[in-house]
């Protein structure tokens, strides 16, 4: 019988604790104003710590007002890809917002984070022969990075994670004339941060680019939010920036800022901008709201900051956590089985919090990825951190 491995694989899933399957989430009048932090699934209430909204601004009102004035202003559709007829000025406008907000020269924006990381990575991975590139990843990169990169005809070499050491030597062997270190700013999956300034040290040295997916950090860090790449002492030190509309910002979409040349080729020749249609004008309007607000409202990053120091204060000493100055904080349990089951007698007490298992992550560290948005509150963290001493220290 034709593709028996299906049946199989996902046989091999259960068997292994790995098998993934979705939720959906109701909605319930009371729920409509905190929609980040309280779900509803299957009739039952929840505090969600599983959210990447790490801001609390899914929801907010000036934002649904700003994509009830797109809709109004431009319609809901763009109706063709950016090259075509879709680009209109509300795309413009929220390119030029992100290029003043990162002091980038310009910028380019994608359906989704995963698209533009693709895009990146194969474009400029496409060329042969003595122009050909070569790609240092870090080893716990994102899926996007390692799918664009190896799909690219670039050579790709991954260094352990955070060890400069070893990617100065791996740099310091290639040949190659065209040389890109890419690296999370904040990490998925650890909420550990990127050396950044020594990455943009060894990239100066070896006359590399740097490249930076700041899915996790844009609008958490910074003094105006504007992630991980505002700790280097010149924006440029980054060469690249990818980042995601759909975590902090709370919209959808993500966006590549770079500079005047890097931003004409993919134009010209990065596929997945080329025959995509563009995300909807009205969301864009939207997105330019919630980067102002992000701007402005300290007091979000703040709230972070405050209740994850009050969740590592409660958490008993003896459970594993890897430190971490973001939103993330990665509790290691090692087993599927046993990451599984934790996140069951959670849910028992109200509390959502998935269980994160390979191949996310490597084979025993599987993981509760806590994440602490601004939308929590003391006594949120306080349930949470006492269910996990229960749970974790028996």
């Amino acid at each position: 019988m034709a593709f028996d491995f299906i049946t199989e694989q996902v046989a091999a899933q259960k068997s292994q604790a790995r098998y993934r399957q979705r939720v959906c989430l109701q909605t319930a009048d009371d729920f409509a104003e905190q929609q980040s932090t309280r779900i509803l699934v299957a009739g039952k209430p929840y505090t969600n710590f599983s959210s990447n909204d790490y801001l609390g601004l899914n929801n907010h009102k000036e934002i649904n007002k700003a994509m009830e004035e797109g809709v109004a202003r431009f319609g809901l559709c763009a109706s063709a890809s950016s090259l075509v007829t879709g680009f209109h000025y509300a795309h413009q406008a929220l390119e030029d917002k992100i290029c003043q907000w990162l002091n980038k020269p310009r910028c380019l924006i994608f359906t989704s984070g995963f698209s533009a990381n693709v895009a990146l990575f194969q474009t400029l991975g496409q060329e042969v022969g003595k122009d050909s590139a070569h790609f240092f990843l870090d080893k716990l990169s994102h899926a996007s990075m390692l799918d664009g990169a190896f799909s690219s005809k670039a050579k790709v070499k991954r260094f352990a994670h955070n060890n400069t050491e070893q990617l100065a030597q791996l740099l310091s062997n290639s040949s190659a004339q065209n040389k890109l270190i890419a690296s999370e700013g904040v990490f998925s999956m650890d909420g550990d941060q990127a050396k950044l300034s020594e990455l943009a040290n060894i990239a100066k040295k070896n006359n590399a680019w740097l490249y930076l997916d700041d899915a996790h950090s844009i609008g958490v860090i910074g003094e105006q939010g504007q992630g991980s790449a505002s700790v280097l002492t010149h924006p440029k030190q980054a060469n690249i920036t990818m980042a995601t509309f759909g975590k902090a910002i709370a919209t959808s979409g993500a966006f590549l800022a770079c500079d005047e040349s890097l931003h004409d080729y993919l134009i010209n020749f990065a596929r997945h901008y080329i025959y995509s249609t563009a995300i909807s004008p009205a969301l864009a309007w939207a997105t330019i709201k919630s980067i102002e607000l992000i701007q402005r409202q300290q007091w979000r990053r703040d709230k972070i900051i405050e209740l994850s120091a009050l969740f590592i204060e409660l958490l008993d000493s003896s459970i594993e956590i890897i430190p971490s100055a973001s939103s993330i904080h990665a509790i290691i349990i090692g087993d599927e089985s046993k990451a599984l089951n934790v996140s069951e007698q959670l849910k028992k007490q109200g509390i959502w919090l998935t269980a994160i298992r390979p191949p996310t992550v490597a084979v025993g560290s599987s993981r509760l990825r806590v994440t602490i948005c601004a939308s929590h509150n003391r006594s949120d963290i306080n349930h949470l951190a006492n269910h996990l001493n229960k749970a974790l220290c028996k």
